[in-house]
């Protein structure tokens, strides 16, 4: 598993283990977490909403029984999203935090995301909340999930510690920040950009991009592996790529998002061992420049 350095003296497996359905999951948890680190997986997502903090007590427990793995592992949650509303007050951030680390049975959490923007964000308060969270040694690394590059610059006009990861949606179907940016000065559908550029962003400023759902085609609307009937000619690619790589489908889908030279995370949430193995495998593929470009187009892109 090749690792990506997500600041200057942390660094994290290239796939994740995303662990927002391990309170649904039909094999054990105790499975699907030591799947994934045998696997090469070390570093853990998490939000405080994930099955109503249910997701975190699970991997708590499992945590509180293999104490010594604490030091080898990277533990990411979320904050931020309140029944009806999100909420990045002082407070809110502190609490959230506190109640994580207790169904997490852990003394500290490496990085901190604030989890959707909340338009009546006041950087100043936000800039408190991770002063004293950094100060209590609760949270060692910060970051952001779903915002804009403008937002992330709102922030950092009162937030010391750098923000190094942008978690978003990111996957072969759902790449319009790619696609933005390939259709510069053309007058289509393609050329409008909804992100503010935020893939040529997280490259200028050394961010890290953590692709959620990397294997869902559009927002929770089902996998596109194996939807033949949507994606035939994708598919149809990614069968014949897995073939000349010696890997499943969705090794090359996962090998897809990590040949951007973005630097970035895959998270994978499946709950599944064999796909677990599956995805982590895409972090030992080398797409060619070729190659990438043809599943691109497979899953219905125009080049300009």
């Amino acid at each position: 598993m090749k690792q990506v350095l997500l600041s200057k003296d942390l660094s994290a497996s290239e796939v994740a283990m995303g662990c927002m359905r391990i309170d649904s999951a039909k094999e054990a948890p105790e499975k699907i977490i030591e799947t994934a680190l045998e696997s090469g997986i070390n570093f853990f997502d998490h939000a405080d909403i994930y099955g109503g903090g249910k997701c975190e007590e699970i991997f708590g427990d499992y945590l509180k029984d293999h104490n010594s793995l604490r030091d080898k592992i990277i533990i990411q949650t979320k904050c931020g999203i309140r029944s009806g509303f999100f909420d990045f007050s002082k407070e809110h951030i502190i609490s959230s935090v506190d109640a994580s680390l207790k169904r997490l049975k852990t003394d500290y959490i490496d990085i901190l995301l604030l989890h959707r923007p909340d338009t009546l964000m006041e950087p100043e308060e936000v800039a408190q909340a991770f002063d004293e969270l950094e100060s209590a040694g609760k949270v060692r690394h910060f970051g952001v999930s779903n915002h804009n590059p403008m937002q992330i610059e709102l922030l950092k006009t009162a937030v010391k510690q750098p923000i190094i990861i942008n978690q978003m949606q990111f996957s072969i179907t759902e790449s319009g920040m790619v696609t933005s940016g390939l259709n510069v000065n053309m007058k289509n559908d393609e050329s409008l950009m909804h992100d503010g550029s935020a893939i040529e962003y997280l490259r200028i400023n050394n961010m890290t991009l953590q692709a959620w759902s990397p294997f869902q085609a559009g927002f929770f609307k089902g996998p596109f592996i194996g939807n033949k009937e949507k994606y035939p000619e994708l598919n149809e690619k990614l069968e014949e790529l897995a073939k000349k790589y010696d890997a499943e489908p969705i090794s090359i889908a996962s090998a897809w998002i990590l040949r951007h030279p973005v630097k970035s995370q895959v998270i994978s949430g499946s709950m599944n061992t064999k796909r677990i193995r599956d995805i982590a495998k895409g972090s030992d593929i080398n797409l060619s420049r070729e190659d990438w470009y043809a599943i691109y187009r497979a899953a219905g892109y125009r080049l300009p």
